[in-house]
């Protein structure tokens, strides 16, 4: 007898964002008038700059308002192509260039052109949220290398040769990273990129937090070391965090033209262009100086440099310092509770939401977010230790 299934399988095993239950709870409890200090956002805290607002103001006034191209408007494929060549030594033709609803939709939209059931995709642990699900959604098999602590939690070579096998079709890389703020240096990635040409491995290089780096370190995009490496990369990018524009929703691939020209059909079939209005805003932001980027980057630095001082103080948690991004990815196995509960009980007991860390492949971490104020930071960090001790 034939049982009908209503849910398609491929949707059955998907696991919900590990943000979402706390991030909700957090919300209900500050409706209710408890103040809660917010260690779990995963965007800036500052402002879109008022040029780019005015830009897209100026769309909407004068009529800016209808479908575009599915890929882009020209001018916005121009620009990403001339910030490409210019940050990044990147030369890409604007036809190698896809504009999405984001870095995320970008990555689902390589992955879902890539791959064929059973391929692998070798992910470094812990790894951003989505990544495992666009990979299954996308009938791949996320393929997990556990990193260390003692290496910044960066894949070392011995590990990728070792996992590498003839199923292997990718390998997703974020740097600087969510959670971990680890960067790959250019020695890695040449590395990196030496065993991918050899076994003819794409790259798909999520690069989205490259303008929130410190120390004075400098981004480097694996693409850009030699054509045969070129060749196998799709490089992700967008304006989320780069000018504090998540809701705004754009972000772009460039890669191989058979690939963005599959990646264009497949947008064509399924949201189309991004917002028109938001296209227009990306334009102003691109074409202006770094000026905003390096200002968010300095002061998140300051923020990083006084949370870490206080987590030092901190002897039942342990973290690695980031080199980039705004999270802190903090060891709390001394503690003896899987993260779900510590995020939890911190949020009742303290006030405090931050993200468990089973969500990015590690029960026995937390990630702290420090993009919010250093009067927030400082009150955050009272609270967790003030708990702490309570334990």
């Amino acid at each position: 007898m034939r049982i009908d299934i209503r849910l398609a399988k491929r949707t059955q095993n998907l696991n919900p964002s590990s943000t979402l239950a706390i991030t909700a709870k957090a919300k209900k409890l500050k409706s209710e008038g408890h103040d809660i200090v917010n260690f779990a956002a995963g965007e800036p805290d500052f402002d879109t700059p008022d040029f780019i607002k005015d830009a897209a103001i100026t769309a909407i006034k004068t009529g800016f308002t209808k479908y575009t191209p599915t890929t882009g408007i020209p001018e916005l494929k121009k620009t990403i192509a001339d910030k490409l060549r210019r940050d990044n030594s990147l030369e890409y033709d604007p036809s190698q260039i896809v504009v999405s609803c984001g870095a995320k939709h970008s990555i689902f939209n390589a992955l879902f052109v890539l791959l064929n059931k059973g391929d692998e995709v070798i992910i470094p642990s812990p790894y951003w949220v989505s990544y495992p699900e666009m990979v299954r959604l996308s009938e791949g098999r996320p393929c997990f290398i556990e990193t260390s602590p003692k290496n910044d939690f960066k894949i070392t070579i011995k590990d990728l040769e070792k996992y590498i096998n003839p199923k292997t079709k990718a390998i997703i890389l974020n740097s600087p990273s969510n959670p971990t703020g680890c960067i790959y240096t250019e020695e890695e990635l040449r590395q990196i990129a030496k065993i991918c040409v050899t076994k003819k491995i794409f790259v798909i290089s999520d690069e989205i937090y490259e303008k929130i780096m410190f120390d004075n370190l400098k981004h480097v995009s694996i693409a850009s070391f030699n054509k045969d490496i070129y060749n196998l990369t799709i490089t992700v990018n967008g304006l989320s965090k780069s000018h504090s524009m998540t809701g705004w929703r754009i972000g772009y691939l460039a890669g191989p033209a058979d690939i963005v020209d599959a990646v264009s059909k497949l947008q064509d079939h399924s949201t189309s262009n991004p917002a028109s209005i938001s296209q227009k805003a990306a334009v102003a932001a691109l074409n202006a100086p770094d000026d905003f980027c390096k200002v968010m980057a300095c002061e998140f630095q300051k923020r990083r440099d006084y949370a870490i001082e206080r987590l030092n103080k901190i002897k039942k948690i342990g973290f690695v310092k980031p080199k980039g991004a705004f999270y802190i990815f903090c060891d709390i196995s001394k503690i003896r509770l899987d993260s779900s509960t510590f995020a939890n009980r911190l949020l009742d007991e303290a006030y405090l939401s931050l993200i468990p860390g089973i969500g990015f492949g590690r029960d026995d971490y937390v990630r702290i977010s420090f993009a919010t104020a250093l009067t927030q930071i400082e009150k955050g960090m009272d609270r967790i230790e003030g708990w702490l001790n309570k334990l």
